[in-house]
């Protein structure tokens, strides 16, 4: 269960491949980052609707956000082997798995990601955590729970734009992945659900794209301050 287990990452060369300032990032250029699939303005897309209560619309919204991003990922699934990713990077970040035990468990970026998700998908479809039955209550840890999901969600998204760009890139699928991105990040920002440090990472795609027209321009929450050298700094937690 994501209540229990965790991740922990650290400054590396995963896989032997250059460090992000020094490898180029296709995601970054503009005639990619410019792609949509929708111009909608998703800073208004995302805030709480007044007659709607605030743990039904984290619910719903992450919900959703799982099953899109897992959608997603599986595009390129076939892509995401244990040879083509030997350990579960972002940029110059390497990302480890913890069991309920806290032991460390090794594992490469498919192995991670299929313990996010399945991890996930236990959550979501637990009445006790995400109920659906009138009168059933969220759990007080309930708000927590949502934050560990969003982390670990974006690690996900993260390792796509980093490792799989390409072939999103040729599958057409990089306005679908942008739009994605926009959506959960803005969402994100909205209720509070991911840490800056976490998501520093990826603070130069943040910048470009939550920036730019159809996603409502702020770039606050940390998301642009020190973009140019987060990728080199993330410390070990």
């Amino acid at each position: 269960m994501i209540s229990s287990s965790f991740c922990r990452k650290s400054k590396a060369k995963p896989n032997g491949k250059k460090t992000a300032s020094e490898e180029k990032k296709v995601y970054l250029e503009p005639e990619h980052t410019k792609s949509r699939i929708t111009d909608f303005e998703f800073k208004e897309l995302v805030v709480l609707p007044r007659e709607i209560d605030l743990n039904e619309w984290l619910a719903s919204n992450t919900t959703t956000f799982f099953h899109h991003i897992n959608l997603q990922y599986s595009t390129i699934s076939e892509f995401c082997t244990g040879e083509t990713c030997q350990t579960m990077a972002v940029c110059n970040t390497q990302y480890y798995w913890y069991d309920e035990r806290g032991k460390k468990v090794k594992c490469t970026a498919p192995q991670y990601v299929d313990f996010v998700m399945s991890s996930v998908q236990k959550l979501v479809t637990d009445e006790d955590v995400f109920p659906t039955k009138y009168g059933r209550e969220f759990p007080s840890s309930f708000e927590s729970l949502v934050k560990k999901i969003c982390k670990y969600l974006f690690h996900v998204l993260g390792h796509i734009y980093w490792a799989h760009f390409k072939e999103t890139l040729a599958l057409e699928l990089h306005g679908h992945l942008n739009t994605l991105y926009v959506h959960f990040i803005l969402f994100a920002r909205e209720f509070n659900l991911l840490d800056p440090k976490e998501t520093a990472v990826m603070d130069d795609l943040t910048e470009v794209l939550c920036s730019s027209p159809g996603s409502s321009g702020a770039t606050g929450d940390g998301a642009s301050s020190g973009a140019s050298g987060a990728q080199n700094h993330v410390k070990e937690r």
